[in-house]
């Protein structure tokens, strides 16, 4: 599923469609989403049906969704807008406070392009939703890349590359497990993001990194967020690696914008949460 914005020129006004039940939850992400983008249209709604009218009236740049409507659910409403609406390639972001367990089972359907969970504020809504209609030109951070085809590795790279991110690339699971063993003998994690694909020469895959990750090393999905990037579109794989302790999973062939997005907004919860554990230790 393509995840590509319309072709409307956002530099001027992204329109963005907030649909939730809940009107206190409609005005704060209209108030962070207007700090935030303070030329942006957004348009509140509380039902699916109020929001296919809105869809059939103008085109949205983006659409933030509640996984319960009083009158659908919100992956109906995200069924509708790929079958029915003008816009059927507008990013569509679940915004709940549940998502997680859904994301464990993988279910959150095809028809969405990404979530958030409320637990990290809606502070962070608005950064996350800025890096869809808004994308970084520049940013800063090291990302340790994982990937074993030199064609794959080489346009990624470019990718990321070319809004100011560092790449650390290898080739396989033991060379990322060898470069994060030396960082950390020196005192340092070694980056701030890892993003890895699931099959790799070698005799390790991506999950096992992850394991090596998350308990070998103990670094949580705020210290060192991992990002794994899969063409497996089976549900119970893709729930195992979440498991596992993946931030997030990416499926392939990748889509630039979509990995961009998911890559930024990992580096900045991980930095929001570093700063914020600072502060709270003694001096």
């Amino acid at each position: 599923m393509s995840a590509s914005i319309s072709s409307r020129d956002l530099s001027t006004a992204p329109r963005v469609l907030v649909v939730d039940g809940s009107k206190v939850v409609r005005q704060l992400i209209t108030r962070v989403l207007m700090a935030e983008l303070p030329q942006a249209e957004v348009v509140g709604c509380g039902t699916g049906a109020e929001a296919q009218q809105l869809l059939g009236e103008g085109v949205f740049d983006f659409i933030t969704v509640a996984l319960r409507l009083s009158d659908m659910d919100g992956l109906e409403l995200a069924r509708y807008v790929r079958e029915s609406a003008p816009q059927v390639y507008v990013p569509i972001v679940v915004v709940s406070g549940d998502v997680d367990a859904r994301l464990h089972r993988r279910a959150l359907g095809e028809h969405v392009t990404d979530y958030f969970d409320k637990s990290l504020g809606f502070q962070a809504l608005a950064e996350f939703i800025r890096g869809y209609v808004k994308p970084e030109s520049a940013a800063e951070g090291v990302v340790l890349y994982v990937e074993d085809s030199r064609v794959v590795a080489l346009a990624t790279r470019r990718m990321l590359e070319k809004i100011g991110l560092s790449v650390r690339h290898v080739v396989s699971v033991e060379d990322a497990l060898a470069l994060l063993e030396t960082e950390r003998s020196q005192g340092s994690v070694g980056a701030d993001v890892v993003l890895t694909d699931v099959s790799l020469k070698g005799e390790l895959t991506g999950g096992d990194l992850l394991k090596f990750i998350r308990t070998d090393f103990g670094y949580g999905k705020g210290k060192l967020p991992v990002l794994v990037m899969t063409g497996d579109e089976n549900p119970d794989n893709q729930a195992a690696l979440i498991r596992a302790g993946a931030n997030d999973l990416v499926e392939k062939p990748v889509e630039e914008r979509l990995l961009v997005t998911k890559l930024l907004f990992q580096l900045r919860v991980a930095q929001h949460l570093r700063a914020r554990e600072e502060a709270g230790s003694p001096e």
